[in-house]
């Protein structure tokens, strides 16, 4: 099974776009995916109709079985998104009092890595999307990942959200056995605009050995799915947008060069 984190320490950069794109890429190409909200805005959970005040079960329970030392079945959190073969553990705002009850939970740090693990038999993948701020919830799942996959806007102000990020990196690759891959993405890119364009030359000459070679481009297509609550994928699987991402997912599956392994019952 393997493990992505979705994360960047500023909102508005693709995030959740990113996951569920990726999740409906993997679940066309015939992959069991997981895909895990743990961001307390719950922009995934409610691309799927699903409202993040009124859910009975969440991402929440599990860090609190965690750290209180309950019991709890992962698989009792994992609903369906209607999509064959994508699965959601969604989230609800109660995420924002964890950094706060931190103090009386014991053991939150790898509480994410412990759920996982339960269902590490169910999943060919699991994509974890993270809240925009640097707390117990991002440490989690950037503990848990094998690969953080670190979504950019194309414009100025999210260059701050990267160096912000790289830094956490920084700090978590001391304490992990193993140092933390990571792709740098740039979205919502527009060649009409001189910001864009002067912002991936900028990623460019800055972060060229972690820097995707492609870009996302802006597409009203993702708005239009993220409408219908349909993953872009199975929305419009020719918008450029979707073949870029297509593009993005053979690269983080086996390198540039490498085409994609599909499941041969689904290729073509």
């Amino acid at each position: 099974m393997k493990i992505w984190a979705i994360a960047n320490q500023k909102g508005g950069v693709g995030k959740t776009t990113t996951t569920v794109t990726l999740g409906g890429l993997l679940a066309a190409w015939g992959f069991r995916t997981l895909m895990i909200d743990i961001d307390p805005h719950g922009s995934l959970t409610s691309y799927f109709g699903n409202d993040p005040d009124t859910l009975e079960k969440s991402s929440y329970d599990l860090f609190l079985a965690v750290g209180e030392k309950r019991p709890l079945d992962v698989r009792s959190v994992v609903m369906p998104t209607g999509t064959e073969g994508l699965d959601l553990i969604p989230a609800t705002v109660a995420l924002a009092s964890l950094d706060r009850q931190s103090g009386r939970l014991d053991g939150l740090g790898l509480a994410l890595r412990k759920c996982i693990e339960q269902v590490k038999d169910d999943y060919d993948y699991v994509l974890v999307d993270c809240p925009p701020v640097l707390g117990i919830l991002l440490i989690n799942a950037l503990a848990a990942c094998q690969h953080l996959v670190i979504p950019v806007q194309t414009e100025f102000l999210a260059m701050k959200g990267l160096e912000r990020m790289l830094n956490t990196i920084k700090m978590v690759t001391r304490a992990r056995a193993t140092p933390l891959q990571y792709t740098i993405v740039p979205t919502y890119y527009d060649q009409r605009t001189r910001a864009s364009v002067d912002t991936l030359d900028q990623m460019r000459r800055e972060f060229d050995e972690h820097l995707w070679s492609g870009y996302i481009p802006v597409d009203t297509k993702l708005r239009d799915a993220s409408r219908a609550g349909v993953p872009p994928p199975l929305y419009d699987p020719r918008s450029r947008a979707v073949r870029a991402y297509t593009d993005l997912l053979e690269t983080l599956q086996h390198g540039p060069t490498v085409a994609a392994s599909r499941p041969a019952e689904v290729a073509g």
